[in-house]
């Protein structure tokens, strides 16, 4: 089989393997054969077919003296491994050019029968390091301090380091040599997995490039590199999503109707593994968590949430290519992000909260994503699915300046006060936008400007000014009595009191053939929020709905701005750029 079949659902036989490709991977723990039994095979040239004795009619694997040097189209063969492994290190500087330490090493560990079962030494010679089966931990370290004990009294050598709880990973073939990259496609699939190797070794001729790792990672390794060299697209891709409520389940709508598109045109195998609201968590590494029930089993067969049980569940999980999506506004939630990124583990988020916080804290994740290279993506932290951030990020990477932005953030006021008109009172405007969905649960955050605050907030550092967010000039329009009440049903009783108020801003404006328009500015590193009225010239002047609108004012587009306008406010279009920024984070 190219890998363990009970470690790599998707393993297969190998239809032909060269004796020397059979000895390596048995060396390295394919268990099927026994290295001794080859040899007089080998020897005679006598080739060996192992069959499957339930299935003895499928046509099994075949064991013979091969050249694959004319084939170079598959360069490994198989992916093998040993668990429990222990790494010796003997390292000192009275080791650099002194022969024998190798010799004297390995006779010791020889004579209590310890088996080797990995060795590298460093060109300087400075240090040897050899791996063992972690059962020999105790003997290897007793036999040598003993042997080495007076360079280490003399201080020429260090104590014997130790290193436990690894593993080795190898890939075989006897066409590696032949077709450049494959240790660069090796290692970096295991980067991009944040599984780190400890130590490598690579034997001159180049039939096995072996790989020392943490034991936990030893499933998520195999797995990783069995997609790498054998398996042809889908890309298998694992969602871990917090948040299931307006947004969350449009996005697991949406993510199901898609399913055979992603699976056929962008070769993309979507699993949703974890899914929480704010009660109740449930999980399936088996298969996936079946869309079509995830409300029953969430609710019948789903654990009490926690995040941090929710968080280890995903640790233990350890799945290649995972992904956190988070959909809630919850501040605990947002400071989770550094734990997945740290983890290799890539965030994808509509929550505004981690990337409005602290500028340090926002720096810090950035600087994590790029460490780990794990994605940070929130695109729909500002404009819902539209490209507001990504296209800021394309004029600056480009080598534009961002003289000024100017932008209608909040398609929740722009419903409101689009819908602010004849006899109906700002209240029912307000009550009416809530229940399309296009406001935050609480609407406070929408009317107190907080929510177009965070917004700037975030295009301003995108931009590379390390505002924070007490640094946004908010220039409100709501009475101060309105901001101070408790819940929202006092907020509502508030408005209510103040209709004559809103209606006088109302008749003003409109006396003089404007628009209310509720503007978030950024220029010459400083922000301001709040509520102008706009005249007809003015592109603000036509939006309609809950249409947002951002103007770039850059170097490049100086006469004329460059303008991004659509839909900035509801469930479904926030969910298609959470999915969208998720197939993003899968390239």
């Amino acid at each position: 089989m190219t890998a363990n079949p009970k470690m790599v659902n998707q393993a297969f036989p190998i239809k032909e393997i060269s004796y020397e490709e059979a000895m390596e991977l048995s060396h390295f723990g394919a268990k099927v054969i026994y290295p001794l039994t080859i040899q007089p095979a080998m020897k005679k040239n006598i080739p060996i077919q192992i069959k499957n004795t339930f299935y003895p009619t499928d046509p099994g694997t075949l064991i013979f003296i091969s050249n694959k040097s004319t084939n170079i189209s598959q360069p490994v063969t198989g992916i093998s491994g040993i668990q429990n492994l222990a790494l010796l290190t003997l390292e000192g500087s009275g080791m650099i050019g002194i022969p024998g330490y190798s010799k004297r090493l390995f006779e010791a560990l020889s004579r209590e029968k310890i088996n080797v079962i990995f060795i590298t030494q460093s060109s300087s010679e400075h240090s040897i390091t050899t791996g063992i089966h972690e059962m020999d931990v105790i003997k290897a370290k007793t036999v040598i301090d003993s042997e080495f004990s007076q360079e280490i009294y003399q201080k020429y050598i260090d104590p014997l380091k130790i290193e436990k709880d690894l593993c080795i990973i190898a890939v075989v073939g006897d066409n590696m040599k032949n077709l450049h990259g494959t240790s660069g496609k090796m290692f970096s699939s295991l980067g991009r997995n944040s599984i780190n190797v400890r130590a490598i070794a690579q034997g001159s001729t180049e039939k096995n490039i072996s790989a020392v790792i943490q034991k936990k990672d030893f499933k998520k390794a195999l797995n990783t590199l069995h997609e790498a060299f054998f398996e042809r697209p889908p890309k298998q891709i694992n969602l871990f999503i917090c948040g299931v409520g307006k947004v969350g389940s449009k996005l697991l709508e949406q993510i199901d109707q898609q399913k055979n598109y992603l699976l056929e045109e962008l070769k993309l195998q979507m699993r949703i593994i974890g899914l929480s609201n704010s009660k109740k968590m449930y999980f399936d590494n088996n298969n996936g968590i079946n869309l079509s029930q995830w409300k029953y089993n969430l609710n019948k067969n789903g654990l009490k949430m926690n995040i941090y049980s929710f968080m280890e569940k995903v640790w233990k999980f350890n799945l290649r290519n995972s992904l956190f999506v988070d959909n809630t506004a919850s501040e605990e939630m947002a400071m989770t992000y550094e734990k997945f990124l740290q983890n290799g583990i890539g965030v994808i988020t509509c929550n505004k909260i981690a990337c409005s916080s602290d500028y340090d804290h926002y720096k810090r994740l950035k600087t994590l994503s790029r460490h780990f290279k794990a994605p940070f993506l929130f695109e729909t932290n500002v404009g819902a699915s539209l490209p507001v951030i990504s296209t800021l990020n394309d004029l600056i990477n480009s080598g534009d300046k961002i003289k000024k932005i100017e932008a209608v953030l909040s398609g929740s006021l722009n419903f409101i006060f689009n819908h602010f008109i004849g006899e109906k009172s700002f209240l029912e405007v307000v009550k009416e936008a809530q229940s399309k969905g296009y406001t935050e649960p609480d609407p406070r955050i929408d009317l107190s400007g907080l929510d177009v605050m965070r917004k700037i907030l975030i295009l301003a550092r995108e931009c590379g000014s390390p505002l924070e967010l007490n640094d946004i000039i908010n220039n409100s329009f709501l009475p101060k009595s309105c901001s101070t009440v408790i819940s929202i049903e006092n907020f509502y009783q508030e408005l209510h009191q103040y209709r004559d108020y809103f209606s006088e801003i109302r008749k003003k404006s409109e006396k003089k053939k404007r628009r209310l328009r509720f503007i978030a500015r950024y220029e010459n590193g400083i922000a301001s929020i709040g509520l102008e009225s706009i005249k007809q010239s003015h592109p603000f002047y036509q939006l309609e709905g809950k249409d947002n609108m951002v103007l770039y004012n850059t170097y490049r587009y100086d006469e004329q701005p460059l303008i991004i306008r659509g839909a900035g406010a509801g469930a479904e279009v926030t969910a298609s750029g959470v999915f969208s920024d998720i197939i993003k984070a899968t390239k």
